[in-house]
């Protein structure tokens, strides 16, 4: 990936990150269905008179089953499912699971997707990972029934993530990001909406979590996905979900600094383990393979060329 690339990636893992804190404060007055219909309202809402002005909508009609199901898959399910296990779980913990987003795209890729699929190294990095998923759960989520089914929850949101990626690639990367992002976030609001009503407090929220909404709709939805799929469309979904593997460093910082939660032993072995299968897994290389790869005798041109 070229600087910009890489730059921007790096401004996603930094929003997206601070997420889960914004999530954690949220629920505090806000249910999980209240809190992934209101950043995706709030997204939409200052998202597609922009999208309309620009003229980024021509051909999204055509193709309105498919934005649907972009929104159901990557955003309202996800956006439903990572509240939901953080009533169970720490912002971090959250954070680090979400990172298990490369792997479920690598593996996904074997099926739907021949660029994206891997081998070697990167066959090893998505067994890596699954050995970090399995010692989080064991360590840190084993103890208690509720904290399981809240850090599955956090893992069906990364697959929803995966599916959505390559849905977005073969179907949708010749539209305008943020014609898609748009209308992406309409649908979601719309799928949302019934389930919200449903779940609205019953008194007024405080200051806190109302502005911790504003943020995850303005920011790390609106403006973080714009980023998201023009990625998807110039990098490809795997190269995209290296923010995954960078924004629960950011989000372990939030959680520890701002919200007083604590790491353990267990949370810290499976971020490594996660972390390194996810770069291995969309193609990273181990320290020193460069070099060694450099250091290879080449063939000369005559060498080269097959014998007659």
């Amino acid at each position: 990936m070229d600087r910009r690339s890489w730059f921007l990636l790096l401004v996603l893992a930094t929003i997206w990150g601070a997420s889960y804190m914004l999530i954690k404060i949220g629920l505090r007055d806000f249910s999980p269905e209240a809190i992934a219909f209101a950043r995706v309202a709030l997204a939409a809402a200052v998202l597609m008179p922009i999208a309309a002005a620009q003229g980024v909508l021509r051909g999204l009609g055509r193709r309105a089953g498919v934005v649907a199901l972009v929104g159901a898959v990557q955003v309202a399910g996800p956006f439903f499912l990572i509240p939901l296990g953080e009533r169970e779980i720490s912002s971090s913990l959250a954070g680090i699971l979400v990172a298990t987003t490369p792997i479920f795209t690598a593996l996904l890729a074997i099926r739907v997707d021949r660029e994206e699929r891997s081998e070697g190294l990167r066959l090893a990095g998505i067994a890596i990972g699954i050995v970090g998923v399995v010692a989080l759960f064991g360590l840190d989520l084993g103890g208690s029934g509720s904290a399981l089914l809240g850090g599955l929850a956090v893992i069906g949101a990364s697959v929803g993530y995966s599916v959505g990626s390559f849905v977005v690639k073969h179907r949708l990367s010749d539209v305008p990001a943020l014609g898609v992002v748009a209308t992406v976030m309409t649908a979601s609001a719309a799928l949302l909406l019934a389930p919200a009503l449903a779940t609205a407090p019953s008194s007024a929220p405080g200051a806190g979590p109302v502005a911790a909404l504003a943020a995850l709709g303005l920011l790390a939805t609106g403006a973080g996905f714009v980023i998201f799929y023009a990625l998807i469309g110039s990098v490809g979904p795997a190269r995209t979900m290296t923010v995954s593997y960078i924004a629960p460093g950011f989000a372990v910082v939030y959680g520890v600094t701002l919200l007083g939660e604590s790491v353990t032993g267990g949370a810290a072995l499976g971020l490594a383990l996660i972390v390194a299968g996810s770069w291995l897994a969309v193609g990273g290389r181990l320290p020193g393979a460069a070099a060694l790869r450099d250091s290879a005798p080449r063939p000369t041109p005559s060498a080269a060329r097959p014998g007659r």
